[in-house]
Order: C-alpha cells, then structure tokens, then sequence
C-alpha cells in the first residue's frame, strides 16, 4: 500500500490554510482554525476516522475559514487516494449522541455531490452557526469529488447533532477509503475509472 499522505496550502485574500493529512494514521490530530467549535468537529472527524490531520487556518470571516478549510481537506483526501485501486469505495455509518442520531454515506467515486438532509434548530453552538456545518459537507463533497449523502435522523440539542455529524462523516470516510486486499489493487468500479 502506498503512504496515502498530502500537505495541502492555500492562500487567498481571505484566509491562509495549511494541512496536513495521513489516511492511514492514528487518529492524532492538531486543529488551530481560531474558531473553536469548529475545531472541536475537525478533531471529531480525525478521531473517528483514525485519520492524523494537522489544521493551521487564518481569516477574518468565520465562512470562509470553513469554506477553505473544506477545500483543502477535500482536495488533501484525493490527493491522497491517488488512483484509488484497491478502495473499499463505499460505506455508511450511524453515530449516536445522547439526544441525536446522525447518518453519513460516502462513495469515492469521483463524482462531487451531496444531499443533505440537516434539521438544526438554531441553539447556540458557542456562536458557530449552524449553516456553516451544511456549507463545509458541500465544499468538501465537491472539492473531495465524492458523494456525500447525510441526514440528522432526530435530535433536540444542535452541538450533539452535529459532533454525531462529523463522527459519522470519519468513521464513514475510514470504511470507504480502507484497502480491500480482494480486490488486488483494482479499482472498483465496472467502468475501471473513477474520476467522474
């Protein structure tokens, strides 16, 4: 298996990214975005999905610190998938937290589309809005050129929705991205192409 790795930096007028991200790591994770929830859902995907992501991120506008941060890590993921062969490709998980269940499905199949189904209901997250969740899934299902299918099942308490979110998002990318040794290295897809 090749070292799945990618170092991704953008700079724009609006914000300055670097990342750092390991597919097959531990789970270790260093998040500094300067917007702590934000942070605290980062470290959640990174956790659950055994991924080892390093976040440095700086903007003055908290929307497109996430909007950017999105596009770096979903361009990091392809990078670092490569050529995809041997991927498991597709996987789903369901994540409880207290009050909230959360559903995510992923297929890596080269081909950027979400549909979300997010029933927030607007209480405080420590000032992160909640709008900002729903525009990370979709920058970063584009930009990671995969579909991303997610759906808050219930829930009263939107901080418990939405770290079930993000866990279920890392433990569905950790299933999907997992190498398959049945699959001795193809690709899966009948098509023997997966870049759209």
């Amino acid at each position: 298996m090749a070292n799945r790795k990618s170092v991704v930096k953008r700079e724009t007028k609006e914000t300055s990214i670097s990342l750092e991200l390991e597919i097959d790591g531990r789970g270790r994770w260093e998040m500094n975005t300067g917007i702590r929830m934000f942070d605290h859902l980062l470290s959640q995907l990174a956790q659950h999905g055994l991924f080892d992501i390093k976040i440095s991120a700086t903007g003055p506008d908290p929307h497109h610190v996430v909007e950017d941060v999105a596009i770096c890590l979903g361009k990091a993921f392809g990078e670092a998938l490569g050529e995809k062969r041997g991927i498991v490709r597709m996987a789903d998980s369901a994540v409880p937290m207290d009050d909230s269940l959360a559903l995510v499905i992923v297929d890596i199949s080269g081909r950027g589309y979400h549909v979300l189904d997010l029933a927030f209901s607007d209480n405080d997250m420590a000032g992160f809005p909640t709008d900002l969740v729903r525009h990370f899934l979709e920058a970063f299902a584009i930009e990671a050129r995969l579909n991303l299918h997610a759906r808050i099942v219930y829930g009263t308490n939107d901080h418990h929705k939405a770290e079930a979110l993000f866990k279920a998002l890392g433990r569905a990318l950790d299933r999907a991205t997992r190498i398959d040794e049945r699959l001795s290295g193809e690709l899966p897809s009948t098509k023997e192409f997966l870049e759209g």
